[in-house]
């Protein structure tokens, strides 16, 4: 026990009351809930007893004015020593602390192989020695920009080399171009020219995340008369830039303008339509705002697009996100795998998705995910400038893009040539889900409709 008997300790300034041992020499205060060693609040040449009642067991005191102004009456620890908390020092030390441990968070890099020919034959040859070749998975800031560069070469070489192994089987009608941005940048362009039948108009597809494969649909398109042409966006299938890795939504939007006036120079006097799944949908929608754009389209077909997109909680996207961009802009979350939440309920077509090595399998990275996230919000809040003709499809039981965006998107257009309809169960990607044939045809109906809007009455439901 303490050599001092327990007193109720109260400063006569103020009648704040301190639960505390006293003597003449010094004030011991210990908190009411706690388990604490004993403050030691301020010695005796602080302080004056102004009065005792021993009786009650209180001690009144008077606390010298020199004191109560001294900042250092503001601290903790033992006999004053630590600094002030209203100190500068403290809020830097916080933000140094805060600057640490966000690094430290880091440092647990994930060990993979590393696709590629070259790194394969060197795991082999590893192997034949005794030894197993494994490769680090770091920030990709922290790779050396010709590696990224040989990445982009291999998935480009390996995009044309499908192309050109479909023509030799007797598909005429693909071609492959290669389109240079403003930014100096070489994206992957395909093209399907309808070869048995009248091209009565345009549609320029636009994939979503992490995602490239839009050939059956365009099959599909060619066979109702339609030209086709689609533009892998930076990072992604056989274009420019870290894979999977969006440094703006921007660029890719910029990308799309410019590219849509290329192909209408080639191709005057023909409707031109956009369509859009997911974040390729969220692109089209904040391209036609521009309206210099709106007038190039005659509509625009999007399925689940990327309107709803919610983070997990919303300092992710005011304080979380902003953070980590700066600081590790394309390190990869391994909670933010791609393989969360199913995207179809074909196992055979989930398959050949993932399988494919111009699919990006790998988790979102920190700026991509934060790109998506502000272009929601953007969204949000200018559907109402969206005036062009749309028709915007959705599966209900989707996890990745809330319908309610799409039905918001509906209600809030500006346009007065509109349609919705949502197909209850169905998930993200519409067009690889067993009824793919049933929304292709709903799709290819509505342009149809458009290009001839006087044949025929396309019905929402």
């Amino acid at each position: 026990m303490y050599p001092c008997p327990r007193y109720d300790v109260y400063n006569r300034a103020n009648g704040q009351r301190l639960r505390a041992y006293a003597s003449s020499r010094r004030l011991v205060g210990k908190a009411r809930s706690g388990s604490s060693p004993p403050i030691h609040l301020f010695s005796s040449s602080h302080f004056a007893v102004s009065r005792s009642d021993p009786f009650e067991n209180q001690i009144w005191i008077e606390v010298k004015a020199e004191v109560m102004a001294h900042p250092a009456m503001l601290t903790s620890g033992a006999s004053g020593r630590v600094a002030s908390l209203l100190f500068l020092s403290a809020p830097r030390g916080l933000l140094l602390l805060f600057r640490g441990v966000a690094l430290l968070l880091l440092l647990p890099f994930r060990w993979r192989r590393v696709r590629g020919s070259k790194v394969e034959g060197r795991a082999e040859s590893s192997k034949k020695g005794g030894r197993v070749g494994v490769v680090v998975r770091v920030p990709a800031a922290m790779f050396p920009r010709r590696q990224r560069e040989q990445d982009s070469a291999w998935r480009r070489a390996l995009a044309i080399q499908r192309v050109v192994e479909a023509r030799q089987q007797g598909r005429l009608e693909r071609e492959v171009a290669l389109f240079t941005t403003a930014r100096g940048d070489t994206l992957f362009t395909q093209s399907w020219t309808p070869l048995n039948t009248k091209t009565r108009g345009l549609v320029v597809l636009l994939h979503g995340l992490n995602e490239h494969r839009y050939d059956h649909f365009s099959k599909k398109l060619n066979d109702n008369g339609f030209k086709v042409y689609a533009m892998d966006w930076i990072g992604h299938g056989g274009s420019d830039g870290l894979h999977g890795y969006v440094d703006s939504l921007d660029y890719a939007i910029s990308d799309l303008k410019a590219f849509l006036q290329k192909v209408l120079a080639e191709n005057p006097r023909l409707p031109c339509f956009c369509f859009g799944h997911s974040t390729g949908g969220a692109i089209v929608l904040k391209a036609i705002c521009d309206p210099k754009i709106e007038g190039w389209i005659s509509g625009i077909a999007l399925t689940s697009p990327a309107v709803y997109v919610h983070p997990s909680h919303p300092i992710i996207t005011t304080i979380v996100a902003p953070v980590f961009c700066l600081l590790a802009p394309k390190y990869q979350f391994s909670s933010a795998s791609n393989s969360t939440s199913p995207v179809s309920r074909d196992p055979e077509a989930l398959k050949h998705k993932y399988t494919d090595p111009l699919v990006f399998t790998g988790s979102v990275r920190v700026k991509t995910g934060y790109e998506i996230l502000r272009s929601s919000a953007y969204l949000k809040q200018n559907l109402y400038r969206v005036s062009v003709p749309f028709l915007v499809l959705h599966g209900t039981s989707d996890d990745l893009t809330d319908p309610k965006g799409s039905q918001r998107l509906f209600d809030e257009a500006s346009s007065t040539d509109k349609s919705i309809k949502l197909y209850p169960g169905l998930l993200h990607d519409l067009l690889i889900e067993p009824e793919r044939v049933e929304i292709m045809a709903d799709i290819i109906d509505w342009f149809s409709c458009r290009v001839h809007q006087s044949d025929c009455v396309w019905a929402s439901g």
